[in-house]
Formats: C-alpha cells, structure tokens, sequence
C-alpha cells in the first residue's frame, strides 16, 4: 500500500510501531521492519552507549528502515540525536516537541523526524519548525494522554497541516487502517497491539493481564505521575490512588533513586531534565517528583513480570485484543483485512 508515509520513509506498509518504555527494544523493532513496517526504538530509559549498542543490534537483525524515540527535554537530547546521524537511523521520533535547531540538525543528517502530539495547535507548531511528518494520538491511546478521540482530533490535524499524518490511538486492525486513510491519514501507529505479539519481550504473565482486559479495565489515572495516563486498572493503581500525599512523595523519591542508578544518570542531569519538564508541562514540585515513579514502576512489569508492584500503561483497545500474533503474522492481517475492506467498500 502506497502511501505518503511508506514513501517518506521507506517501508512496505503504512504501519508504525510506536517506541513504548522498556518495551520497543531491539528484537520488536527489527521484528516489525522485516515485515514492512516501521519499526521505533524506545530510548528514553538508556544510557546512550546502550543506546547506540541498541540501535547495532537492530541494523544487525535487519536491513529495513526504523526509528529511534527520544525526549526532546532531556539535557543529552544532543548527543542522542548525534548517535542516530552516525548509526545512519532513517527516523526521529519524539514524544514532545523538538525545538527548531534539533530538527534542522537531524534533517540536514537526512533523518526523518516525526513528532508525536495530542493536540492541533502542537501538529502546526512543529509543522511550522520542520518536521517532516506528525504521528497524532487520541484519547484512546495509552500511557500520556489527552482528552480529545482520535476521530475527532485526526480529522483536526490532518485539515490544518500540509505534512503526512500518522493515526495513533484505538487501532489494531485493517478496518482502522482503511478508517484512518478515509480521514486523511497516511498510516496508522500502534503501541499496545504491538505490545502483544509473541515478539514482544514483555513477560507472558503480564501479557496474559492484558490479555483478560475488558475495556472497562482500562482507565486514566493522575496517580502514577500527577499527569493523565491510561493504564490497566489493578490493585496497584487503587492503592496509589487511595495513598496520602506524604506517601506518595516518599515512594516517589525512592524510585528517583532507583532509576537515577538503573540508567547511569547523574543527579545534577536528572534535576535539569526534571526542570524542563517542569517547565515544559506547567507541573508543580509534587508532581514532577511523582513523575519519577513512571520508569521504574513500568519497569517492574514490563521487564520484571511483577503485575502486583509495576503498572501496565495500555490503550483501550486491549479489550478487544486476544491473541499474540508475531509482527509478520499482524501485519499481513492488517493489510489483507485493509484490502477485504476496501474492496466490500467499493463493491456494487
């Protein structure tokens, strides 16, 4: 299928892959590009050698073109983006936005850079500083989120910038591909679907809680990190939400600690890093100290298994999910499904 992002960036399908925490490592992106999508690296919680060994590993298993995600706050952002120029990565993307020189610096490399925003006013914005595609994400979509639905935030953006427009949240099949083209999109991306293939590193326990979700187990919550985030709702998340102020700080502080030692991260970046975002995102003290229980409580399950002490951040479309395909096997599901669609569409 041929569409503005597959030529933008070089793939077969136009399928995303988004760059999830602890989950988009090297064998789910280098599954996903072998067969045709693309696949994006989750950097956030590396150190950059860990990083550019990450991004090896991948370049390794496949000869297709992937992405690396980066913090657009993060006080090494620099550094990261030179690694992606000298590993010849094809793909930026970013969770907020990147300022104007970091773009300019990463297209005068040729990478294609690809925000993700949720809102219209940030597509203009970085449409106006360069990027060269935006990845959209609605309400449905998990981990941060905003308010507004994909079907009526997609339609927004794809109106008000002349760039290619990626759909992400509430999609897992070839009938949201075709949906998200009807309204303009050239591709669609996809995390939580993705989270579960057999390709996926996640451990099968936790697998198997998203697995057994009903849509109504999927919620949004400030207790995590003081901002929205969607997640599976467990014990866990009840007694954070049900935890005093003076405990939930204190907790907070501790998974600092723990993170700040786990990722090589000195004090001083962390306390930098943490002023941007607080700057960045308007949060109080309180909040940006919660907002360091997000790695490592996400870490306890999706790299520890520990479903009782880590979170799971999910979209609510695994309540309707119910099967761990390989990346090969989902994708060519998606496009046949997208191909049966259109053609029931176009049928007298």
């Amino acid at each position: 299928m041929d569409t503005a992002l597959t030529r933008l960036v070089g793939v077969r399908h136009p399928i995303v892959q988004t760059g999830m925490g602890w989950v988009a490592g090297p064998r789910l992106v280098s599954a996903t590009a072998n067969a045709g999508g693309l696949g994006i690296l989750a950097s956030a919680t590396m150190t950059t050698d860990r990083l550019r060994e990450a991004i090896r590993e991948v370049t390794s298993r496949t000869t297709a073109p992937f992405g690396v995600n980066l913090r657009a706050d993060a006080s090494d952002a620099g550094d990261r983006a030179r690694i992606l120029i000298q590993e010849g990565v094809r793909v930026a993307s970013f969770a907020l936005a990147p300022s104007p020189e970091l773009i300019g610096t990463l297209k005068d490399a040729g990478v294609v850079v690809i925000p993700t925003v949720g809102a219209r006013r940030h597509a203009e914005k970085v449409a106006a500083w360069g990027a060269d595609a935006v990845i959209v994400q609605g309400g449905e979509g998990g981990g941060h989120t905003g308010e507004v639905a994909t079907t009526v935030l997609l339609p927004q953006v794809v109106d008000a910038v002349r760039i290619p427009v990626v759909a992400a949240g509430g999609f897992f099949d070839g009938r949201g591909l075709v949906a998200a083209l009807a309204y303009g999109a050239a591709g669609v991306a996809m995390g939580t679907r993705f989270l579960l293939t057999s390709d996926s590193t996640v451990p099968d326990a936790v697998k198997a809680r998203y697995l057994t979700a009903s849509v109504r187990d999927v919620t949004v919550t400030r207790a995590v990190d003081g901002l929205p985030h969607r997640m599976l709702r467990t014990d866990l998340v009840d007694s954070l939400e049900n935890s005093g102020r003076a405990r939930t700080l204190l907790r907070a502080m501790g998974h600092a600690a723990r993170f700040r030692k786990l990722s090589g991260i000195g004090w001083p970046t962390m306390l930098r890093d943490g002023l941007a975002l607080k700057h960045g995102k308007n949060l109080s003290w309180s909040q940006l100290l919660l907002a360091a229980n997000t790695p490592m409580l996400l870490r306890a399950s999706m790299v520890d298994g520990r479903t009782d002490l880590g979170v799971m951040a999910s979209g609510q479309v695994a309540g309707v999910i119910d099967d761990l395909p390989s990346c090969a096997e989902l994708i060519d599901r998606i496009m046949k499904e997208a191909e049966e669609t259109r053609e029931r569409l176009t049928a007298p």
